[in-house]
């Protein structure tokens, strides 16, 4: 019985992991160029721009969520494409308050928008 509720586990873990690829190949991949920006004060503060890279960084030690703020003012929740989700602050504190161009799938709910980041680069920098 136990071998048998394990089978059903990895079946229904190898079901979501395939589900998860078919979604993101369904995902338009784009690049963003923007800041990132603690979410909070993106938010609460209505920034148009972060205050400075300590304060972001400070936040984000804190637990507050990294995101990208487009030039356009739409804000971008970077996401993992992998189950369990992993959080993406490590990814994104060492552009902390920088201005950058990220490339990977975006994603749409409900007014949301986030992205599942496959290159992230200082503005200065990209090409």
């Amino acid at each position: 019985m136990r071998l048998l509720r394990l089978a059903a586990l990895a079946a229904m873990v190898v079901a979501a992991s395939s589900a998860a690829l078919r979604l993101a190949a369904d995902a338009p991949a784009v690049a963003v160029k923007g800041y990132v920006i603690d979410s909070a004060c993106a938010f609460t503060k209505d920034l148009a721009k972060p205050i400075s890279k300590q304060c972001a960084t400070a936040c984000a030690h804190a637990g507050s969520q990294l995101v990208i703020l487009a030039d356009d003012g739409t804000i971008y929740w970077p996401i993992a494409s992998t189950t369990p989700a992993t959080g993406q602050n490590a990814k994104l504190l060492p552009f902390a308050a920088e201005k950058v161009v990220v490339t990977g799938n975006v994603y749409e709910r409900g007014g949301s928008k986030a992205i599942v980041i496959s290159k992230i680069e200082a503005q200065s920098s990209a090409k």
